[in-house]
């Protein structure tokens, strides 16, 4: 097994990349970006601090993800499990990458930014969703803005109907918790997650 150690033996793994792969890494949001962002259901956020990686999925209403100006993005912090891995990740270690999904366009869209958690009232409240302003945001500041090539989704058939993996085909998540922690009870804890679906959102 071949290991490779540095960038000059990973480089001699691959071709060079053209000209306008390098060219289309922009410093700015532009026009393209921004409407892209507003039709963005979907964006996967990936930090770094002092446990390691993280990678975490954020969803909502296409554009939750707000574009101050072109050079700065405000993602609200919805509702999730309390964990805050992200966010702890951020405030040891402020460099962020986004990937924004929009179903059904095989291209994605990078930002690449340093971010900073805001917890002001006046700036949450315009990021509020059912009436429920978020407990904070993250306020980004862009540095790299790229189109990723839709090779990915292609290959995966992301967005083809018949690519859907059948439900019963994967053991419901109450489940799964159930048998990683002793004492969990299945049903309860899928009519747990059943409920926060419905009510707790936000």
């Amino acid at each position: 097994m071949t290991i490779v150690e540095s960038e000059a033996e990973l480089r001699g793994c691959y071709e060079q990349p053209n000209e306008m792969v390098q060219k289309k890494i922009l410093p700015r949001l532009d026009q393209h970006a921004r409407a892209f962002i507003a039709l963005s259901p979907f964006v996967v956020l990936a930090s770094h601090g002092p446990d390691g990686s993280d990678a975490s999925p954020r969803g909502d209403a296409p554009g939750f993800v707000q574009v101050l100006d072109d050079a700065t993005l405000l993602l609200p912090d919805r509702r999730g499990n309390n964990l805050i891995d992200s966010l702890r990740n951020v405030v040891a270690e402020p460099d962020v990458g986004l990937l924004f999904l929009v179903p059904g366009i095989n291209e994605t869209l990078r930002v690449n930014g340093t971010a900073r958690i805001i917890s002001d009232a006046e700036k949450l409240l315009p990021l509020a969703a059912q009436g429920k302003p978020p407990a904070s945001a993250l306020e980004i500041a862009v540095r790299e803005v790229f189109f990723h090539c839709g090779k990915a989704m292609i290959r995966s058939k992301l967005w083809q109907a018949e690519s859907q993996v059948p439900r019963a085909a994967f053991p419901s998540l109450g489940r799964v918790i159930a048998d990683q922690i002793a004492g969990v009870d299945a049903e309860a804890a899928d009519a747990n997650l059943a409920e926060s679906y419905k009510t707790r959102l936000y």
